[in-house]
């Protein structure tokens, strides 16, 4: 009888939650909302997603953080946020209460310095100048991992660092090569002194998600603004 109860109690208070949503449905979104995106892509993305969210919901709080994939999707499911745009696999399977939404592809590229010689066409002709990467837990350099790792060549690294301009700005010395969204390298003040190597054997793409526990609804709107903020600077392709 105790156990009957209870499930009858968690019925109840699902439905008290549902209505309370119904009801705040028309409310504008307000209050604190706890956002994340990649570490890989918070110095391109943040300030613009930001200033969206700021200008269309000037009620709401934003408190905005980043990490790698993996810590993100444990931070939602322990609901330390109230969303978090990442970048995994288009085969991800997200585990049980993570609400998930694909927002688009993103096309990864190999960078290197703007050089008068021919461009390298595979990825053997690139490993040995080095790569400039981020540290350990970056999803791009894990699929960089892979693809050498699948020809029997060994990952060079000449340099970790954090920070898409940082990154580029090395590169543009001559220091390695790296792999970072296309988009971003493409609308990057350090442009035209780069090359983009379009390989025949290694074109990796990511998809890049929206991940929310259950949330309020009045706050879904604000979320929507500051996902989209994001695909949008990335050039998503769905």
């Amino acid at each position: 009888m105790g156990n009957r109860v209870y499930q009858q109690c968690r019925h109840i208070l699902r439905e008290v939650d549902a209505l309370s949503d119904l009801v705040a449905a028309d409310s504008p979104p307000s209050g604190l909302l706890r956002l994340a995106v990649p570490q890989s892509l918070s110095e391109s993305s943040l300030l613009p997603a930001l200033k969206t969210l700021s200008a269309q919901f000037p009620q709401i709080q934003p408190r905005l953080s980043s990490g790698w994939g993996d810590e993100l999707l444990l931070r939602i499911q322990q609901q330390e946020l109230e969303a978090a745009v990442v970048l995994f696999p288009a085969s991800k399977q997200f585990p049980e209460g993570v609400e998930n939404q694909p927002l688009g592809t993103v096309d990864l590229v190999v960078v290197g310095p703007k050089a008068p010689q021919a461009l390298p066409q595979r990825l053997e002709d690139c490993y040995q100048h080095g790569w400039i990467l981020n540290p350990h837990g970056c999803g791009f350099r894990a699929a960089l991992q892979r693809a050498l790792t699948e020809q029997g060549l060994p990952l060079l690294i000449n340099l970790e660092a954090f920070g898409t301009t940082l990154q580029l700005s090395l590169i543009a010395e001559g220091r390695g090569l790296g792999l970072m969204p296309r988009a971003l390298v493409e609308k990057h003040a350090l442009r035209p002194e780069l090359a983009l190597y379009d390989l025949k054997d290694f074109a990796p793409r990511s998809q890049l998600w929206l991940i929310y526990p259950n949330v309020p609804a009045s706050q879904v709107p604000a979320i929507d603004a500051f996902a989209a903020a994001i695909a949008n600077g990335l050039d998503c392709g769905r």
